[in-house]
């Protein structure tokens, strides 16, 4: 009988869901939900431009929808399909996005009392308003902890599980009072499919534990109570509330339980994997392997790599994290990225491209991108720092912000727009000049993500600034696809490697670098790397006053 798995998406806007065949990667059935609250899916508050939540009821109300959706295409598609040939469902989620839950385990913001307080709501990845949490963590995990600091690149994130859930303490003590625990939206989820939502019992994931919550086995599981009580006290009576073991993705969490097997139409019982972030599943969707470099291309970037649990690995200051098994069991996970890359892009369009480019948004893209494919390096005289969300690799600071210098009366929207597209471009290249330095060895860079299928002009300047082909995944949806893996593997198909082999593969177009372009952006760099250091490191000294002539320079002699 033909085996499929269930791989759920859930991203920033919307979750979608996979349904692939297990012996060639067929897709065949996906649906997406663009979540309904708030502004495309995210709560705002407009007194706070760092608020960034969700409401956990969407999340249930995509999952019902998603699953039936993948099912009734595959009815469609595949004479004879039936939903008792899929084994297993995989989970992926954006992270840190913690949930304030009760004793049960059921989110604060589902209850009456807290519908309407932002704070007992999802608090979403892109959240900063915890920066002086994390600045304060950062400071004394350096001074009495600089072994668990050193495994997170030397920064904490207010992006991540302890400034959010400190923050909360102390802008809504009520609220983090009602909390009994607080769950990752990628535990949480599978932990509704099997039925145990009990904060103590449920099984967590080592990838949000390991890369947000500060978890390792090498320092007996979360950071121990005297440094959170350092923090605040209430950090370390949470302790207790938490957990001591987390999981790989090929685990299995549970069996779906008979509430879920009804609503969704599946058959109970079915494997549910144990859940983890979508950039690590999808780097896994991707076909990842020791030596690849796997750039997952959204809203932001996430960079991923692995390598070998039993060799030494270095710790390497300014990535978002080294977690034994957050990717590939039997390997450390390397994650790092970059704050807003698609965001950024979306940004200027909404804002700044005039209607000379298009009267829809979709429309001033495919504009801009044949305007700015028209061009050389260096042409405009633009340059950007693309920090308009914050910096997540190498320096790790969400109260930098964006820059772009250059402009004259006559300078275009597709200009500014390249201009972005290559900062993005020049930060990646520093991520990886980065993890190289502390001997992670860059052999191939596998992209995915709907920019990397969507927008050749990006590919080719990605390329032309890196100075290395981008190979893109065959499928549009690896996030999705590496939940399904782990789905599978969670049901004893195989092991992860194993169904890789079978289900992922890479395009057949690949974008190689040009070498006049390549030269061009090698001296580019140059003064990118000027302004990033000035702008984004506290103790650079030096002089700006050449970077506009340059900039002008090159732009000159690209036009002769």
């Amino acid at each position: 009988m033909k085996r499929y798995a269930l791989g759920i998406d859930y991203g920033t806007n919307s979750c979608r869901s996979l349904l692939i065949d297990l012996d060639d990667g067929s897709e065949i059935g996906s649906t997406v939900f663009n979540y309904p609250g708030g502004e495309m899916g995210i709560l705002l508050d407009p007194r706070n431009p760092n608020v960034a939540r969700q409401n956990p009821q969407d999340y249930l109300d995509g999952l019902e929808k998603v699953a039936h959706g993948a099912l009734q295409q595959a009815r469609e598609k595949v004479p004879g399909f039936g939903a008792d040939q899929i084994v297993g469902i995989g989970i992926d989620t954006t992270g840190s996005t913690p949930i304030p839950v009760n004793r049960e385990g059921t989110p604060l913001g589902l209850l009456p009392e807290f519908k309407d307080n932002l704070n007992a709501m999802v608090w979403l990845w892109k959240d900063h308003t915890a920066h002086e949490e994390a600045a304060q963590i950062t400071e004394l995990g350096n001074r009495i902890r600089p072994n668990i600091m050193a495994k997170c690149g030397g920064i904490y994130s207010s992006e991540w599980w302890w400034s959010k859930i400190l923050r909360l303490r102390r802008a809504d003590p009520r609220v983090f009072e009602a909390a009994f625990s607080f769950v990752e939206h990628c535990d949480w989820i599978p932990a509704v499919l099997t039925g145990n939502t009990d904060p103590l019992t449920l099984r967590r994931g080592v990838c949000s534990a390991g890369h947000k919550a500060m978890f390792s086995a090498e320092w007996g599981g979360l950071p121990d109570k005297e440094f959170l009580s350092q923090l605040d006290p209430a950090l370390a009576d949470l302790r207790d509330r938490l957990y001591s073991e987390a999981h790989t993705a090929d685990t299995k969490a549970g069996g779906l339980c008979a509430e879920w097997s009804r609503r969704l139409g599946l058959k109970e019982g079915t494997a549910v994997a144990v859940g983890a972030f979508d950039a690590h599943m999808g780097a896994v969707g991707a076909g990842i392997k020791e030596g690849s470099l796997v750039k997952i291309l959204g809203t932001s970037t996430c960079d991923l790599m692995i390598a070998p649990a039993d060799k030494p690995l270095a710790d390497i200051p300014g990535v978002c994290g080294i977690v034994n098994g957050s990717v590939l069991p039997g390997c450390f996970g390397i994650e790092a990225g970059q704050s807003a890359v698609g965001d950024l892009f979306l940004w200027l369009v909404n804002h700044l491209v005039p209607d000379s480019y298009g009267t829809t948004v979709g429309e001033k893209f495919v504009n801009m991108e044949k305007s700015l494919s028209a061009m050389r390096p260096g042409q405009s005289g633009l340059m950007a720092l693309d920090w308009n969300n914050g910096n997540r690799t190498i320096l790790v600071d969400a109260r930098l912000t964006g820059l772009l210098i250059g402009q004259t009366l006559h300078t275009e929207a597709h200009e500014i727009y390249r201009a972005y597209i290559e900062a993005t471009a020049f930060g990646a290249l520093t991520i990886i000049k980065r993890v190289e330095e502390y001997g992670v060895a860059v052999h191939e860079i596998i992209n995915t993500g709907g920019l990397s299928i969507k927008n050749e002009a990006l590919m080719q300047i990605y390329a032309d600034v890196i100075g290395r082909p981008m190979k893109v995944s065959r499928s549009e949806q690896t996030c999705a696809l590496g939940a399904a893996i782990f789905g599978a593997a969670a049901a004893g198909v195989g092991t992860v490697a194993d169904i890789q082999s079978r289900v992922t593969a890479i395009r057949n177009k690949v974008f190689k670098p040009i070498a006049e372009n390549h030269r061009i952006y090698t001296e580019l760099y140059a003064l990118y790397r000027t302004l990033h250091d000035a702008f984004g490191t506290r103790n650079w000294s030096g002089k700006l006053s050449h970077v506009m002539k340059e900039l002008l320079a090159i732009r000159d002699r690209r036009e002769a």
